[in-house]
């Protein structure tokens, strides 16, 4: 396999860039004065973070991005909700669940829990969220994380009312649940947001508002939203009405957006800040003081590749050649530096372990290496297919720093490597990004996914022929058998369940239904005094419910 040096003009690049924010992108108004909001650093139980873009929305219903369901997870709690080493422990449930013989049916008894105002929290709001997410008026892209539920798919296509879901109050504190098929992974897949809570009454009051601004929210998490200032920062205050409010110690957390890199280390530095993600620059720097920590998520950047309009990207040679055209180590040991590593997959490493203990990945092997004579050939059949000599492309990402920096090294790799290509940049705002790609208006984009359940099935399903979060047209029959077969006929016999999406994704790879960059991590630097902040591999990055400030 060869891989290519960083040219002289990455390096160039490199020594002059601008300092590099996160991954994430959004847009921001804010000013570089550096304020945070009106309760600065200094106070015990006071945490000042920083995000690089705004939250899309608050209604758990709509939400698809980590910064709304990392907010999310603050301010709502499910039945569970993900502890220590990922575990589903009590939220809105009140001990274990009461689980039938053939695993289908699922009876939750409810704590006494309230609303922010004052409302109790009953088994009719559990009902009202999930019909709402499943009818189809709702347009939830979400709604299919919910399949697994009786009748869900029929409702949310229209053909069954959504009365006949498979969940329904018992009464006030009790929930019952009934499954298409026994999951083996569904006390956390009610960790995620999607499944939250909504109150009826409320929701109908606020109508199209609901889940816009701070005030048009309810609810029943640690904190509530006290402030919401778009594109500028939103705060969160402890919440008195949780039901476990004494083991909440935090009063507040600000967040101000910010996209920068270098201002969010001079917060830091000046102690505006309690922890900052940390781009190329800083780790050297920073790596030896108190609070350095990498954190390997399971996050998978990849390239969409819209197959559905793009006549280039039908060509399965010219997704090949644009997968293998790259060096993806510049990107994690150059521009990244914070031990994020290159995917040659799309399930992650150091997420599930299949039946025989061995890591999804010792199982699947690697595809689609780095390998610029390979991806030559390809490229020169493609080209010949196509009859072109050369070929535009329009890469779409978000308008971060890091990612711009991303984007402009697959520019140059893709044009060194892939002669005749020209590629040429489009950098969004987070949010238009997401609607761009949900709308199949571009040809080839940037793009993440982390998981929201603890099974490679989270993203294996994303590329099932017309899946919502597909939005690339690619379709494979064969997959699609795969899929359905692991998530029916298959979910009692967990080996071949676990050969099928090894298969897969194997399939998806082979086909290059996608081109696979890196795997992320996070450097961060932490203030000693903040303590109890759990990070998550999957649903939200983040619990902030048992976190401390001690100044």
């Amino acid at each position: 396999m060869q891989k290519k040096k960083l040219s002289i003009f990455l390096v160039l690049m490199l020594t002059v860039s601008a300092i590099l924010a996160a991954c994430g992108g959004g847009s921001s108004n804010s000013s570089d004065s550096g304020q945070t909001s009106d309760n600065g650093g200094g106070e015990n139980n006071v945490l000042n973070l920083t995000e690089t873009q705004d939250i899309p929305s608050m209604d758990s219903s709509l939400a698809t991005d980590a910064v709304s369901f990392n907010t999310l997870n603050s301010v709502m709690e499910g039945l569970y909700r993900l502890g220590e080493d990922d575990e589903a422990v009590e939220g809105m449930a009140e001990g274990e669940p009461q689980i039938s013989e053939d695993g289908k049916t699922w009876t939750i008894k409810l704590r006494d829990a309230n609303w922010s105002n004052g409302e109790p929290v009953t088994a009719n709001d559990f009902v009202f969220a999930w019909r709402k997410t499943l009818n189809p008026d709702t347009a939830a892209e979400y709604a299919y994380i919910m399949y697994d539920l009786k009748n869900a798919a029929a409702v949310n296509a229209g053909e069954m009312a959504p009365e006949e879901l498979g969940v329904k109050a018992l009464d006030e504190k009790t929930l019952e649940i009934q499954l298409e098929n026994p999951v083996p992974y569904f006390k956390e897949l009610l960790t995620f947001a999607t499944f939250y809570p909504q109150n009826e009454a409320y929701v109908t009051e606020q109508g199209d508002q609901f889940g816009l601004e701070a005030n048009t929210v309810l609810y029943n998490g640690p904190f509530t939203m006290k402030e919401w200032k778009h594109e500028d920062q939103f705060v969160l205050q402890k919440n008195p009405e949780y039901w476990d409010a004494e083991n909440v110690q935090l009063e507040t957390v600000n967040t101000k957006i910010v996209k920068d890199t270098q201002t969010d280390v001079n917060l830091y530095e000046s102690g505006e800040l309690d922890r900052v993600k940390l781009s190329a620059e800083f780790v050297d720097k920073y790596k030896e003081e108190e609070g350095f920590q990498t954190v390997k998520e399971a996050s998978v950047f990849f390239l969409r590749l819209n197959q559905s309009s793009n006549e280039v990207l039908k060509n399965a040679d010219a997704r090949k050649a644009i997968a293998m055209g790259f060096d993806k180590t510049g990107i994690t040991d150059s521009l990244l530096n914070n031990g994020s590593v290159p995917a040659n997959y799309l399930v992650p490493s150091e997420f599930v372990q299949g039946p025989d203990g061995k890591d999804f990945r010792e199982t699947a092997g690697s595809y689609l290496e780095t390998d610029q004579a390979a991806a030559a050939e390809h490229w020169a059949k493609a080209k010949e297919a196509l009859g072109q000599d050369t070929v535009e492309l329009e890469l779409l990402s978000y308008d971060d720093d890091v990612s711009k920096k991303i984007t402009e090294y697959l520019k140059e790799q893709l044009e060194t490597n892939l002669e005749g290509l020209k590629v040429n940049i489009k950098l969004q705002p987070f949010k238009q990004k997401l609607d761009l790609e949900s709308s199949m208006n571009y040809e080839a984009s940037l793009a993440g996914w982390g998981p929201d359940y603890p099974d490679p099935m989270t993203f294996i399903d994303m590329f099932v022929t017309d899946g919502a979060h597909n939005q690339s047209g690619y379709s494979n029959p064969q997959v699609d058998k795969l899929v359905q077969d692991a998530k029916t006929t298959l979910l009692t016999d967990e080996q071949a369940r676990w050969d099928a999406l090894v298969e897969a994704e194997k399939l998806m790879l082979e086909d290059a239904a996608f081109a696979p960059v890196y795997q992320r991590a996070r450097a961060y630097l932490t203030k000693p005094a903040v303590e109890g902040v759990l990070y998550h591999k999957f649903g939200a990055d983040f619990s902030l419910k048992w976190t401390s400030v001690t100044r």
